[in-house]
């Protein structure tokens, strides 16, 4: 009776280290991957916060966003919660698939700079907001509407578009991943009439 138990204690602390290395490489065998894009969307407003000029919308598959109305947004004042709005703006996007360091766990959230211009293929003189690197939790995957939601450091949250099929499979709920990310500077930001 004794060996059989051991063999057991033994299966089962195989099987967790076999669990443990397998949830490891699951998280080392991603590449890093890097994305500059131009988003054009509608949604409608759920908060506005006039002093900053930030603005959440909700899109019509339920991705969320806060963005910045930049200075080329001229009817700011116009707009109201409830409205439906198109907006476009640039957003930069870091992804690295690894565990945090110490020093990334004890400031979860860092300015990398303070303002961006996009890169020269893009609309000349693209202003980006501060650049920001964050460990953020993955919370929800939606393979059909292709695009993971996102929980940051002080509780807020983002949807992240995905073009990558076989990236989004790889990834799990609950993963950590190191994001820089410019935060979205509206460029355009119109009322549906």
């Amino acid at each position: 009776m004794k060996s059989i138990t051991n063999n057991w204690t033994y299966l089962i602390v195989f099987l967790l280290i076999a669990q443990i290395s397998f949830s490891q490489d699951k998280e080392t065998t991603l590449e890093d991957k890097e994305v500059w894009d131009l988003v054009e969307m509608q949604g409608t407003i759920t908060d506005i916060n006039k002093d900053t000029r930030e603005v959440t919308i909700i899109g019509s598959k339920g991705e969320l966003h806060t963005i910045t109305a930049g200075e080329e947004v001229k009817r700011f004042d116009d707009i109201e919660v409830g409205d439906v709005i198109t907006f476009d703006f640039y957003k930069y996007m870091k992804a690295e698939f690894r565990q945090p360091t110490e020093e990334e766990l004890e400031n979860p959230i860092v300015v990398v700079t303070e303002g961006a211009k996009a890169p020269a293929d893009m609309k000349p003189g693209a202003v980006l907001g501060a650049i920001v690197q964050a460990v953020v939790t993955i919370q929800v995957i939606n393979l059909p509407f292709m695009y993971v939601n996102i929980q940051g450091p002080e509780g807020s949250f983002t949807t992240i578009h995905m073009k990558d099929k076989e990236l989004i499979q790889k990834l799990h709920v609950g993963q950590v991943v190191i994001l820089t990310y410019a935060e979205a500077m509206a460029i355009t930001l119109e009322k549906v009439e």
